[in-house]
């Protein structure tokens, strides 16, 4: 019995010990990605251009992202601008709730008129809440169908861990307003393929109102670092001090996320540590295709025998500094396919390998449609190939 007793207590102690050792490993593992030290609950280095994402620690813990939020409502405007919705010189009147919210804001009164291009200015530089309802009653007719548009918009970009609350971040009254470092570093991402925000997030110093009403950036990384292209910042104190900041340098351009920071400084301090490394470390490149090993395609039963694929766009990729030379280049395309062929049919694929590791994958294309041969034009066909013949 004392012996069982014993056993029993070992076995209890080796478990206790394993476990403790897993829970040591997880935690451990959960900043592995992390190349940097950042004095933040969350962190994120992404790649704009491929997506790619570099360096994280927490990335999927939800949190409060204070006015960080308002990338999602200034995206939501430069598509309304870019599809013709709305304008930049377009009036907007500001209606009492838009005038009420209090926080940041440029002192709106119901009733005063503003451009697109003024309260886009307020929203980027100042991070006005105010502004930032105006323009959402404005696309939506009302704030709570904005927020509706905003959370649609999240699901589309994969932020699976989103839920927007309201479009300007206040957090005072709500706890389900939250979202991860990963999924603003998407909609960071989606953002900036709208060149025309960069024109506003890397204002420094500006004013509304003929000069009455002076902005500043709150992002000190525009002024400060070289190559900053914005984006957002954010503080509560629930949330504590949040940034997404862009920049580009020779090429490459990257967003660090951070997220619940204790002070305004370790959120700038911890951005540019992971800007520094991945512009330190990595770049962009659009690799060249070979064409010399892209060959025709035989097409069976085809009305045309052969067919040239196409790669239909080259996007970058993301590399190790000075490993250009060592990428390798791959085609995987069949002999032949059956017709019928659609125009852009996939057909093959090009891959670029660095090191064994896939860093591009594109593929080819069919360049026509091919119908399939008709019995009518099979019989010609060989009677074509008969006269040949005896000729």
């Amino acid at each position: 019995m004392k012996n069982m007793i014993i056993k029993t207590v070992s076995v209890f102690l080796s478990m206790t010990f394993i476990v403790c050792c897993l829970s040591f490993v997880s935690v451990a593992a959960n900043d592995t990605d992390m190349k940097v030290e950042v004095k933040a609950k969350a962190a994120v280095l992404m790649d704009l251009s491929t997506g790619k994402l570099i360096m994280a620690k927490n990335e999927n813990e939800r949190l409060f992202p204070a006015s960080v939020t308002k990338i999602m409502s200034l995206l939501l405007i430069f598509e309304a601008i870019d599809s013709g919705k709305i304008k930049y010189e377009d009036t907007v009147t500001v209606s009492k709730y838009a005038s009420s919210m209090g926080g940041s804001e440029i002192w709106l009164e119901e009733g005063e008129q503003m451009t697109v291009d003024e309260l886009v200015k307020a929203i980027c530089v100042a991070s006005a809440n105010d502004a930032c309802v105006a323009m959402g009653e404005f696309i939506a007719g009302s704030n709570d169908a904005f927020v509706q548009m905003m959370n649609e918009r999240a699901k589309e970009l994969g932020m699976n861990n989103t839920v927007f609350v309201n479009c300007t971040g206040l957090d005072d009254t709500t706890d389900e307003h939250q979202t991860t470092a990963y999924d603003i570093a998407l909609m960071s991402r989606e953002l900036m393929k709208h060149k025309k925000v960069t024109e506003y997030s890397t204002i420094w110093m500006d004013s509304l109102r003929n000069g009455e009403t002076l902005l500043t950036n709150t992002n000190k990384l525009v002024r400060f670092y070289d190559g900053c292209t914005g984006l957002k910042t954010g503080t509560t104190s629930k949330a504590g001090c949040c940034l997404s900041a862009t920049a580009t340098r020779n090429g490459t351009s990257l967003v660090a996320v951070v997220l619940g920071c204790e002070t305004s400084e370790e959120r700038f301090e911890g951005a540019k540590a992971m800007l520094n490394w991945g512009f330190s470390n990595l770049e962009t490149v659009t690799p060249e295709i070979d064409e010399n090993l892209i060959t025709d395609v035989g097409v069976r039963n085809g009305k045309v025998n052969k067919i040239k694929p196409f790669v239909p766009e080259i996007e970058p990729i993301l590399i190790e500094k000075g490993a250009r030379d060592k990428i390798e280049q791959n085609v995987d395309i069949p002999i032949d396919v059956q017709a019928p062929v659609e125009k852009g049919q996939i057909i093959g694929k090009v891959l670029f390998t660095l090191n064994g590791e896939t860093v591009g994958e594109y593929s080819l294309c069919a360049s026509e449609q091919i119908d399939r041969l008709s019995f009518f034009d099979a019989f010609l066909r060989i009677l074509h190939a008969f006269k040949n013949k005896i000729s």
